[in-house]
C-alpha cells in the first residue's frame, strides 16, 4: 500500500496541475513537490511501460511482489556494511550529504496501486542512481542523471529537467554539460540494464564495482581539462 492521499484527476485538472508544477520547478528546482507532481501529471503512459517491463523480469517481478520501500526502517543497515560495498557507498552518499531516505514526497496523482508503486519507485531509488553513476547533486549532475532517467523510462519529466536546468547554467556549466556530460549520460543510459528492474537492495553487501560491472553502468569521468 502506498501511504498518503492519491487524487484522480480530470484531463483539464491534470493539464493545470502539470502546467503550474512545471512553471514552479522552473523557478524553484529545488521544490521536489513540484518536480513530483510534474512527473505524475505527465508520465502515467512512461510509468505503465515501465511496470511491463517489470512484469517481464525476474528481478522486477520480486520488486514489484514484495514492494520494497527505500526508508531509513529498511536500508538503515547499509551504514554498517563494509566500506567497498554497494550499500556502504549509498550510505556514504546519503550521509555526506546530511539526506534522508524518507524525504521523498508521496505519490499523489497515480490512479492505480501498482503503477503509483513504480512512480514511487522510481523517486526512492533516485540516489542508488547517483550513487553508482558518481553525480554530484548540483544542477549539472541532476541534470546529467535526468538525461540517463529519460532514455530509460522515456518520462516527459526527465526532458523537461534537463532543458530547464541547463537554461540556469552559466555559459561556462553549458559548456562542461554539452561537452563532457551529455555525451557520456547518453551512452551510458543505452549500455546500463534496465534501472527500474534491479532490486538494489538485494545487492548492498555486493562490491560496488562489481555491481557495476554486472549492470553495465559506466561511472562519470571527471572532466578534461579543456571540457569546458
Amino acid at each position: 500500500m502506498i501511504e498518503g492521499t492519491r487524487f484522480r484527476l480530470k484531463g483539464w485538472q491534470q493539464a493545470a496541475v502539470a502546467l503550474g508544477s512545471a512553471v514552479g520547478a522552473l523557478l524553484d528546482p529545488r521544490r521536489a513537490d513540484l518536480i513530483a507532481a510534474l512527473g505524475e501529471t505527465t508520465g502515467k503512459p512512461a510509468f505503465e511501460r515501465v511496470l511491463e517491463r517489470m512484469k517481464r523480469s525476474p528481478e522486477g517481478r520480486a520488486v514489484l511482489l514484495e514492494r520494497p520501500r527505500v526508508i531509513s526502517a529498511n536500508v538503515g543497515h547499509a551504514w554498517d556494511l563494509p566500506p567497498n560495498t554497494f550499500g556502504a557507498a549509498y550510505a556514504k552518499f546519503m550521509g555526506s550529504r546530511n539526506f534522508s531516505p524518507d524525504d521523498r514526497p508521496p505519490v499523489r496523482f497515480m490512479e492505480t496501486e501498482e503503477v503509483a508503486y513504480v512512480a514511487m519507485r522510481a523517486r526512492e531509488v533516485h540516489d542508488f542512481w547517483h550513487t553508482l553513476f558518481e553525480l554530484p547533486t548540483n544542477l549539472i549532475g541532476e541534470s546529467a542523471l535526468k538525461v540517463i532517467e529519460f532514455e530509460q523510462m522515456l518520462l516527459p519529466m526527465c526532458a523537461l529537467s534537463v532543458i530547464g536546468g541547463t537554461a540556469r547554467f552559466t555559459e561556462k556549466q553549458r559548456r562542461l554539460f554539452y561537452k563532457h556530460y551529455f555525451p557520456w549520460a547518453l551512452q551510458a543510459g543505452m549500455q546500463c540494464s534496465d534501472l527500474m528492474c534491479i532490486y538494489y537492495e538485494r545487492h548492498f553487501d555486493e562490491d560496488l564495482e562489481d555491481v557495476r560491472r554486472k549492470w553495465g553502468i559506466i561511472p562519470s569521468p571527471p572532466p578534461t581539462p579543456n571540457a569546458a
